[in-house]
């Protein structure tokens, strides 16, 4: 089977990738590498032209007067160029509703040509789009991403992305993609949730992770518990970061002989996994329902990952409460509470790291899952 992975923003892709192609099948990944995380892609859309100098000032003078974004541009015409290497491929998997990232018209134009070029299209579910986007703006989620901006509308310039995607032709693409896809998967729960109901919705296929190439090593207090932020600017408050900072500080007080805190900030992903080798506890994020890619490769390497692990994932996976992870609740008070129980019972880290890799290891195995892939795709 010949499939395209269109898109890429956490590796999801690149693992399912090694999945399928382990199961016999050829895959090529299209994909910009996702900005300074410069992830690995086949086939590169990645723009150049703001990367000098000059145009650097272009850019943004045609922006400001024309709202003009020519890096998004830029991708179109590179995946327009790349077009006769995307043809007569089995499937194709969107790795978002606007996979290319170009201008709106300009997208649906490319997507219009891979949908008659291509036996069938796959989407997935794994990041902001249309339907979670008015979910959460609904508040149907008890805590979302968005609280940040529910309390401080001030912060609107850091949701704009997201708040874009409420505008009539975001609203034209995700009509055009839907009219067009076989139907819809979801990575984790916090994309079930807005989907359940929805004529096309597939199911939930969970992050694969490939745990053939990420060492675990079981955790060890030899003199200070470290504890690991690693910091976006661009998700600041979308991840909870101030919630985290604020813990950290009231930790660093309680605890000053007892932790090291290790912060990073806007690195590369490979950069970013160095640098958080030797921590016992990752800070991942905070108003999630479910672990995304980053918690999950940590939690494969044995580490205590405060992410999102709420009743509808312990349910369906039938696990005790923080036992495989920590669910980071968006208040500091509980942050705290719950980063010095580990602090002062230190054989705890050792057994929710150990059983985060066996539950990576039996969920997310990234040959099971990408099985779980072949069967939708040949059904």
């Amino acid at each position: 089977m010949k499939v395209l992975l269109l898109g890429e923003y956490s590796r999801l892709h690149n693992t399912l990738k090694e999945g399928l192609t382990a199961l016999g099948h050829e895959v090529v990944l299209v994909g910009d590498g996702d900005g300074f995380k410069n992830f690995p892609v086949d086939i590169s859309i990645r723009p150049t032209w703001g990367d000098k100098s000059i145009l650097k000032w272009v850019k943004l003078g045609l922006y400001k007067v024309f709202k003009l974004d020519i890096l998004a541009l830029e991708r179109g015409l590179r995946f327009w160029i790349k077009m006769p290497a995307l043809n007569g491929f089995d499937v194709v998997q969107l790795i978002n509703e606007k996979p290319i990232k170009t201008l709106p018209a300009f997208e649906r134009f490319l997507l219009k040509k891979i949908f008659k070029n291509n036996q069938k299209t796959l989407l997935l579910s794994c990041g902001i789009d249309v339907i979670s986007v008015e979910f959460m703006l609904q508040k149907k989620f008890k805590y979302s991403l968005m609280n940040p901006f529910f309390e401080n509308p001030k912060l609107a310039k850091e949701y704009q992305y997201i708040l874009d995607y409420t505008s009539a032709s975001h609203r034209k693409t995700h009509d055009f993609v839907f009219s067009n896809i076989e139907g819809v998967i979801a990575s984790d729960f916090d994309y079930v949730l807005p989907l359940e109901g929805h004529s096309k919705f597939l199911g939930l296929i969970p992050n694969p992770v490939n745990c053939d190439e990420i060492p675990f090593a079981p955790l060890t207090i030899q003199q200070k518990t470290i504890i690991f932020l690693g910091i976006n600017r661009g998700t600041y408050h979308k991840k909870g970061i101030p919630l985290f900072e604020e813990a950290l500080v009231q930790l660093q007080k309680k605890y000053s002989e007892k932790i090291e805190i290790r912060i990073a900030e806007n690195i590369p992903y490979a950069e970013y996994l160095q640098q958080y080798n030797d921590a016992h506890i990752i800070l991942d994020q905070v108003y999630s329902y479910d672990q995304g890619y980053n918690a999950l490769e940590a939690m494969a390497k044995g580490k205590v990952v405060f992410t999102g692990a709420e009743e509808e994932f312990t349910t369906y996976y039938k696990l005790e409460k923080d036992t495989v992870c920590i669910n980071a609740l968006p208040e500091v008070s509980k942050l705290v509470e719950k980063l010095s129980w580990l602090i002062e019972n230190p054989a705890q880290l050792t057994a929710i790291g150990k059983n985060a890799r066996a539950f990576i290891e039996r969920e997310h195995n990234y040959i099971e899952i990408a099985k779980k892939y072949e069967k939708v795709y040949c059904n």
